[in-house]
């Protein structure tokens, strides 16, 4: 014992530190102390750098802390986001068997057909846009939504305890592929825990129940089986993970040239034809129209730590006159097309033949997407960050740590941002991208390479 604290004394101490603020981020800290928040994070973030940068060959000790700093989070309230309240409420609904497609949680209320013990805790919970809409999680997530209630015995607690290990197991599980990939891919596996012991992966997914990481899960499952020539086993998980999130669709295209013409159509054909499986249960006449309304409403409705588009509305704002409201729907509807647009670019003129290629074609493209967005939450960025890693791209890093900036508006009336702290997040993150697309790897400067 005397000879491993000698060996390990300084990432031990280093990782009891991080449990300490941990547990003060979990149950002493609210989202308008922007000073006290940022001041844990940026902590965290260091010395996670540290253990990591001691104990990078050490996966047992790397494991035990990465799972210890989240059961810190176990009986914790999520004290950055009140989304947890619409999972819980979609999945009592569906415990009653509701369907939570067809009715807002203010239509349910109004009715009052149905009731469960903890409705009213969970409605004012959640905010009132939420409660105004249709429920915008795909399927999958709704399953594991019901899971967590009926695990959870009906109290909001047990619920939240239910979900927080089916994300735990999730992130254990994104590791375990993670490490296979990178191994598959020639990388030092110990890439993997720049996701897993991450600051922003554990406080967004375990701390405030965002699935990101189980969306994450699925993909990099789906990735290495693919790696390993079954793509075939690869289509019903790779449908998982849309249908958990929405996100893996967009890079279907990319597919392209990795599989070839044949084979990829297949691939998109079964992996649809899981998609559809997935949601039959809770389809209806009228799913598709309120589900599309719903989901709209991020590209019509919502801003929130945007890039491109605050420097499109100052202009069209300040020179043009464009009112506000028009601007993002207008501005929503265009970014859709100029999207699809860069995924075929990518599918179509670079070289995806090989994993780490299509890998890095995928980063990209979503990069390339949260830039123009509107709408850029810090779990989004999880996404990114996780299959980042199976490549030579460490700009999702530096946003891992950047995006924290954001969460500023929260201590302000009406949750206004400062936009000069934005520029300084996306001139940290867009200055390292460009830097490591032409200032560190002067080979990446044909964007398009083949």
């Amino acid at each position: 014992m005397q000879a491993y604290w000698r060996l390990h004394r300084y990432p031990i101490v280093f990782a009891v530190a991080c449990i300490l603020f941990y547990w003060s981020f979990a149950y002493h800290l609210v989202r308008t102390d922007f000073v006290k928040l940022f001041m844990l994070f940026g902590a965290l973030f260091y010395l996670t750098y540290k253990i990591i940068q001691f104990e990078k060959w050490n996966f047992k000790f790397l494991l035990v802390v990465g799972i210890l700093f989240r059961l810190v989070f176990l009986i914790a309230e999520p004290n950055l986001s009140q989304d947890f309240y619409r999972f819980l409420w979609d999945g009592e609904l569906i415990k009653n068997g509701i369907n939570p497609y067809l009715y807002t949680p203010d239509q349910i209320i109004e009715q009052g057909q149905v009731t469960f013990a903890s409705m009213n805790e969970l409605r004012n919970g959640m905010t009132d846009l939420n409660a105004r809409h249709y429920s915008n999680y795909p399927p999958f997530n709704q399953i594991l939504f019901a899971l967590a209630s009926i695990l959870g015995g009906g109290s909001v607690l047990g619920s939240t305890i239910a979900m927080r290990l089916m994300i735990i197991l999730a992130d254990l599980g994104a590791l375990y592929f993670g490490r296979k990939l990178l191994q598959k891919l020639n990388k030092a596996n110990n890439l993997s825990f720049w996701y897993f012991l991450n600051p922003l992966v554990i406080i967004e997914l375990t701390g405030n129940l965002h699935f990101e990481g189980v969306m994450l899960f699925f993909f990099v499952w789906a990735l290495y089986l693919i790696s390993t020539n079954k793509w075939l086993w690869a289509t019903p998980v790779y449908a998982i993970s849309i249908m958990v999130k929405l996100m893996p669709l967009l890079f279907l295209p990319l597919f392209v040239k990795y599989f070839g013409f044949k084979k990829s159509i297949a691939f998109y054909v079964l992996t649809l034809l899981g998609f559809a499986a997935l949601l039959l249960p809770f389809y209806s006449s009228v799913f598709i129209d309120n589900y599309s309304d719903t989901i709209g409403l991020w590209f019509s409705n919502f801003e929130f730590n945007a890039s491109i588009y605050n420097m499109v509305k100052k202009i069209g704002v300040t020179y043009f006159e464009a009112k506000p409201w028009e601007l993002i729907d207008a501005y929503g509807s265009l970014i859709q097309k100029v999207v699809v647009a860069i995924v075929l670019l990518f599918a179509f003129l670079r070289n995806n033949k090989k994993m780490e290629s299509l890998i890095t074609s995928m980063v990209f493209a979503l990069a390339c997407y949260y830039f123009l967005s509107s709408t850029v939450h810090p779990w989004y960025v999880v996404f990114l960050l996780g299959f980042a890693i199976f490549t030579d791209y460490r700009f999702p890093l530096v946003w891992s740590f950047a995006v924290i900036l954001s969460y500023e508006a929260y201590s302000n009336p009406d949750n206004a941002e400062k936009l000069w702290l934005l520029a300084i997040e996306y001139l940290l993150v867009m200055g390292f991208f460009i830097y490591e697309m032409i200032g560190n790897r002067p080979k990446k400067l044909y964007f398009f390479k083949k």
